[in-house]
């Protein structure tokens, strides 16, 4: 009757610790797809995210927002040139050079509305060769090796029932935790992509105010911003590496619950982190 019992246990034992080390793999593998998707992610230019809505993005700026565009520079330059006129004294000190000023003011002010699309997505390829450079030097990988495994597997084997059972309820706890956590890092990443484009559709309304001094603010706080979307990527990158050093710390080997806890801590700095980063970088460019 011992020996049937005894059975009765180590099967209930073997099958715990198995339920145990399939939800400790799963977590990781979905941690460590998760990370390598957000690597990958913002390491893209709008037009390499999504094809289909970079274009429909360019062809609405270009097609619904240049014309509002063109009749704001149209208003900004005749204020600029009556600026000029009343800043000499009603033209009572004349000087042609002030219409040659103006003339060449409002040449580049055209020229940068017209190359709006072209002046934005060099941001981006600014940003994206950072972020890539960036890529290269922060390799982390939230992959827990094999020799770890087996040692937390051994660990476990030697373990009662009424302990595993409970590391068996935490780590499913754990783990359903992590998967949530892992759409939110998703639609922390997805979302800001999103923003660039919502930026980008806008994007000749503020370069059409380049052509004056007070209403040029716009403009620089434009670029400001489209700078600071660009490098959000790359302190989204600094994030993640700091946050696979801070996995790689964990050890299995001797507190089990306390470790998986940690995991699941250091997963929710990483997505308070991310959800930082777009003030941190607006707050460094001075973009509001």
């Amino acid at each position: 009757m011992d020996s049937i019992i005894e059975a009765i246990e180590d099967w209930f034992r073997g099958l715990l610790v198995s339920g145990i080390m399939s939800n400790v793999t799963n977590t990781f593998s979905s941690l460590n797809h998760q990370v390598g998707e957000i690597a990958t992610e913002v390491g893209r230019t709008p037009a390499n995210f999504s094809p289909t809505i970079f274009n429909m993005i360019k062809d609405l700026s270009e097609n619904v927002i240049m014309p509002i565009a063109g009749i704001l520079l149209t208003f900004i330059a005749c204020y600029e040139l009556i600026q000029l006129v009343i800043g000499h004294n009603n033209l009572a000190n004349f000087e042609t050079w002030i219409f040659w000023k103006w003339i060449f003011k409002t040449f580049l002010a055209v020229t940068l509305i017209t190359n709006t699309m072209n002046i934005t997505m060099a941001v981006f390829d600014v940003a994206q060769h950072v972020v890539n450079n960036a890529g290269g030097i922060i390799a982390g990988s939230t992959a827990i090796d094999d020799s770890a495994l087996a040692a937390m597997e051994s660990t476990l084997e030697t373990m009662e029932i009424g302990p595993l059972l409970s590391i068996y309820l935490q780590s499913f706890v754990v783990q359903f935790l992590i998967y949530i956590l892992s759409a939110l890092i998703f639609v922390i990443v997805y979302a800001r992509m999103i923003e660039i484009y919502l930026m980008v559709s806008l994007a000749p309304i503020p370069f059409a105010t380049f052509g004056n001094r007070e209403q040029s603010m716009i403009g620089q706080n434009y670029l400001r911003s489209l700078f600071a979307l660009g490098f959000q990527g790359f302190l989204i990158m600094v994030c993640v590496g700091i946050y696979a050093v801070l996995i790689q710390t964990v050890a299995f080997t001797t507190d089990i619950i306390g470790s998986l806890w940690g995991v699941m801590g250091y997963t929710i700095l990483l997505a308070f982190t991310l959800f930082k980063t777009g003030a941190i970088a607006k707050s460094i460019l001075h973009a509001h």
